[in-house]
Formats: C-alpha cells, sequence, structure tokens
C-alpha cells in the first residue's frame, strides 16, 4: 500500500504543473498558481465527472481511490480489478466509481491524458497507464515522462491536438486537484488503493476478501 502526504492547497499545484505539457519543450507551461488565484477571486471551478462502470441499479457501490503512480494500484488493476469486472461489474452485482489521488505532478498529467478521451475511453486509457507504469515513470525526467504519457494516449487513438488542449487545460488542472482534495478529506483517504464498499472504508485487499464482502451484501 502507498502512503505518501497528499498534495493539498492551491501552493502546491505549481509543483505539479511547473514544465510545459504540449510536445513543443520551448512552449510557456500553463502556471495553475494563476488558474487558482483567478477561482479564488471568482469562487468558480470546473464540475469534474466520476468515472463510473457497471449498473446504476448494482446493488453493491466500490469506489476506489487510486493514484497512476502507486505501484500497488497497477497491481490491483493487472489482477483483481479484472476479476471484480468479471465476476461482479458485468454482472451487474456492482457499480464501480474510480477517483485519482494526486500524489505529485506526474499522476497528475496521467490523469488529464487519461480523462483526455472523455468517459468512453478512460478505463481503457488507465488500464493502458497501469500496464505501462513502469516504463514511463523510470526516466523521473519530467519531459520525458509526459512525451511517453503521450506515446501511450496516441496508441489509444488520440491526436497531438487533442492532447495539447487537454494538457494546457490549466483550469482542468487546478480543479481536478480541488476536486481530489475535497474528496480526501471528506472520505478519510491517506494511502492507495483505498475503497469505499457501500460508503465503508478498506484498505488493498484480496480478491477472496472482495468476494466475501461483496457477496454478504448481496445476499444479505
Amino acid at each position: 500500500m502507498q502512503r505518501r502526504n497528499l498534495i493539498l492547497g492551491g501552493a502546491a499545484v505549481v509543483g505539479l504543473g511547473g514544465y510545459a505539457l504540449t510536445r513543443k519543450t520551448t512552449d510557456l507551461p500553463f502556471d495553475p498558481m494563476m488558474a487558482a488565484n483567478a477561482q479564488e477571486a471568482t469562487g468558480e471551478t470546473m464540475e469534474i465527472a466520476d468515472m463510473v462502470m457497471g449498473s446504476a441499479d448494482a446493488p453493491v457501490e466500490i469506489i476506489e481511490y487510486a493514484s497512476f503512480t502507486c505501484p500497488h494500484c497497477a497491481s490491483f488493476h493487472a489482477d483483481t480489478f479484472k476479476k471484480l469486472k468479471a465476476d461482479y461489474i458485468d454482472t451487474g452485482k456492482v457499480r464501480f466509481v474510480y477517483r485519482e489521488v494526486y500524489f505529485d505532478r506526474f499522476g497528475l498529467w496521467a490523469s488529464m491524458i487519461a480523462r483526455c478521451g472523455g468517459e468512453m475511453r478512460f478505463f481503457g486509457m488507465a488500464e493502458l497507464i497501469y500496464e505501462k507504469q513502469r516504463e514511463w515513470t523510470s526516466s523521473g525526467d519530467p519531459a520525458i515522462i509526459i512525451e511517453d504519457l503521450r506515446k501511450l494516449a496516441k496508441t489509444a487513438g488520440l491526436t497531438d491536438d487533442m492532447l495539447d488542449e487537454c494538457m494546457n487545460d490549466a483550469d482542468m488542472a487546478q480543479s481536478l486537484v480541488g476536486w481530489y482534495q475535497a474528496n480526501a478529506e471528506r472520505d478519510d483517504i491517506s494511502s492507495t488503493p483505498s475503497f469505499l464498499i457501500d460508503g465503508e472504508k478498506y484498505s488493498n485487499m484480496a480478491y477472496a476478501e472482495f468476494q466475501k464482502i461483496i457477496d454478504d451484501k448481496v445476499n444479505g
């Protein structure tokens, strides 16, 4: 389980967006602090949609809090999540909600990439980002990381123009950070992956434990 300090407050967002996110490294970076200041003045933020999979009428709801840079989250999505999807989400027993946590700017960038194609492409992009996590995070170099993320996105059909627009959206970046901050504070999230199953918080667990909890709720 990954435990880090969550990035809280507008000042911390400067570190998230301190590099240009377009493919042209000479471009001026967007300044998330300017967006934060503008929002303080106007009180306005963008509404962030939950990414949801499964039936709205499912008897059990699972909310996952995860970071795209968290190795334990990548392991969960490579194994346990696939079983949950096949046995419970696809069969109408579980409504699954995915909410991002940002430990670092790289996780924020990955989130913006995943959301760039809209809800229809989100989970496919998320799966790809987790599958290739070791590769795109390995350099530690922001310029290389963002370029590697863009390459992944383009294999999923996103274009450079689409990515430029998404990755230079300072209002979206700031709103995402505020959204996760509010979620983390409300639901007491301090590590990833964490889960709310019908509102009750759980840490990461083996698939058999998920099965027991879900089956008890479905059959109870």
